[in-house]
């Protein structure tokens, strides 16, 4: 059995993604490193060539060599027994189409399969199975309504219904905010949601190789300027990100439970990342991230470290669930 990272992707992520697989690689420097490029083609890459890669949430990553097709590439992970480390985000690495192709060649990966990952891409759908279990989600607001649930709430949000790392985040406060929602709808499709006051939290699931599967501790999001958009992710230093979250045990309780509740529902496997806004009526339920970031910079591995988890010891027993899923 060969552990290989693979990382980059065909879509905006692909710059998370990179910083995802220095951090991956730092704590399996034996595995073997794939880039998957925006053309579709596969690339062996050095540690060298990936560590020194400097500012990868805004500087695309570029291969040295000419690389193969990713089908290719997956039919040489087979053909080799590698397990796939997936430091991937977005696009057709979190929606299950990366996932089907391998499990439909019987390769080993880690992270949830093809029908979860595709329901949870989807804001809504992962909305309406959240809520299916017990969960409070925020009321979808039809483009077409966009203006009477403005006077309605005064506030409203919006966001691409299949993308990650806050891309395409609208804050709708005025009027001119309407028309960004209706020129972004144009090009792909849009959530709308009435705005949520209240604290961002976020909270990690983890399902380990003996069977046991609980939520990691919340995490406090306190964004620098407002929003807590890419910029205020990847790039500003001044984005507070406390964990354990400063928030009443009962509280904490809460968004734990409904992490798992989101987690079970939509039949994640190996680790997922709920988001939530705690308002005064307590959690109210995002979105599932089947594939969360791994950087360095990330909130994933800050709640394993404050669970008292190191990051080796997580990435083995992922790769662990991961073959022993195939071999089932």
């Amino acid at each position: 059995m060969r552990v290989t990272i693979l990382f980059g992707g065909t879509n905006k992520e692909r710059l998370v993604s990179v910083a995802s697989a220095q951090a991956l690689h730092r704590a399996l420097p034996e595995a073997d490193l794939w880039f998957w490029d925006f053309d579709d083609t596969v690339h062996e890459v050095t540690s060298e060539k990936l560590l020194n890669h400097a500012r990868p949430f805004e500087v695309d990553f570029k291969p040295d060599d000419r690389g193969i097709g990713i089908d290719q590439a997956l039919d040489k992970a087979k053909g080799e027994d590698r397990v796939l480390v997936l430091g991937l985000h977005g696009g057709r690495a979190e929606n299950g189409e990366l996932q089907a192709m391998c499990e439909m060649r019987g390769i080993s990966f880690t992270g949830s399969g093809s029908a979860s990952s595709h329901l949870a891409f989807d804001k809504v759908s992962a909305k309406r199975f959240a809520a299916i279990a017990g969960v409070n989600a925020p009321q979808d607001i039809a483009l077409e309504q966009i203006d009477v649930a403005f006077a309605e709430h005064g506030r409203l949000i919006a966001k691409p219904v299949k993308d990650g790392s806050s891309y395409g985040l609208i804050f709708v406060n005025a009027e001119q905010d309407l028309v960004a929602v209706r020129n972004a709808a144009r090009s792909e499709e849009y959530l709308i949601e009435p705005f949520v006051s209240g604290v961002e939290a976020t909270c990690g699931v983890l399902e380990q190789s003996d069977g046991t599967v609980f939520a990691l501790p919340p995490i406090e999001i306190v964004p620098a300027e407002g929003g807590f958009d890419y910029t205020a992710k990847y790039l500003l230093k001044s984005t507070q990100e406390i964990c354990p979250g400063r928030f009443v045990p009962e509280v904490s309780a809460a968004i734990m439970d409904d992490a798992l509740r989101a987690h079970r529902a939509l039949s994640c496997s190996g680790y997922s990342r709920s988001d939530f806004i705690v308002s005064a009526g307590g959690p109210v339920y995002l979105e599932t991230n089947t594939l969360p970031g791994l950087t360095a910079a990330s909130l994933y591995p800050k709640a394993l470290k404050a669970q008292g988890i190191a990051f080796v010891d997580f990435l083995r027993d992922q790769v662990e669930i991961a073959r022993r899923r195939t071999q089932r």
